[in-house]
């Protein structure tokens, strides 16, 4: 039984993985490291801010101290800002998606963006509300492909409302993802996935449950059937 949906935020609610691909060239060049976009794509897409810069500059055989990588992530961030201002954009569909799943399901996101990022977007689009639990990257240590982040949603979930009873449980959490480590990270997590192919070509997702070209008209019923099916082989 579907009774939990976990939202990735970036490449699945805001089309912004271009955006932060760009900043991340920026940063680094202003360095004088080049990152090229399809290093980018192969290697860091997934991950947050600190995992990313911190394997750029070790493979670059820079400093990756804490002073260091504050540094960088401060300059990004307000690059971030500033780039949002005159370019957020969300997907298609996933605005009228979150409201329809909100009456149906509990919703959370489990993303290694940062929480200001995460809240100051979410509150434009006017859909803060539905979202009972945010994780972000201030949140948990290992970056997908590693399921900390999703395992540590739905801690979060049974700990909001204890009194739910019983206890949500993984196989009755799907996971929205556009990332290769992100589907890997919500299979490895004991959860069903959606993948939408907002960032990675269809076949790169195939190990998703599901893979769609967009949230646009996203059939509930049918992801649902995803749930029943599961539960009939159990039986």
């Amino acid at each position: 039984m579907l009774r939990a949906v976990i939202f990735d935020f970036n490449g699945v609610i805001v089309d912004d993985e271009p955006i932060h691909q760009e900043i991340f060239q920026r940063v680094m060049k202003e360095e004088g490291v080049f990152l090229s976009e399809e290093e980018y794509q192969e290697k860091y897409l997934a991950l947050d801010d600190r995992s990313c810069f911190q394997q750029i500059l070790q493979v670059n055989h820079r400093a990756d101290d804490d002073s260091a990588l504050e540094e960088l992530i401060r300059r990004k961030a307000a690059y971030y800002a500033e780039a949002i201002q005159q370019r957020l954009i969300f997907f298609p569909g996933v605005l009228d998606l979150i409201p329809q799943a909100a009456q149906r399901y509990r919703l959370a996101i489990g993303s290694g963006a940062a929480r200001r990022e995460i809240e100051q977007i979410l509150n434009r689009g006017n859909v803060r509300q539905y979202f009972e639990v945010i994780v972000s990257a201030q949140d948990f240590l290992d970056p997908k492909p590693s399921p900390e982040v999703f395992l540590k949603t739905l801690a979060i979930l049974n700990q909001s409302n204890p009194d739910t009873s019983p206890a949500l449980s993984a196989d009755e959490c799907l996971v929205i993802e556009d990332s290769v480590a992100g589907v890997e990270a919500a299979r490895s997590a004991g959860m069903k996935c959606l993948a939408v192919s907002n960032s990675y070509p269809r076949e790169r997702l195939a190990e998703a449950n599901l893979v769609v070209r967009s949230l646009m008209g996203l059939d509930l019923d049918r992801v649902e059937g995803l749930f029943r099916v599961e539960r009939r082989k159990k039986s």
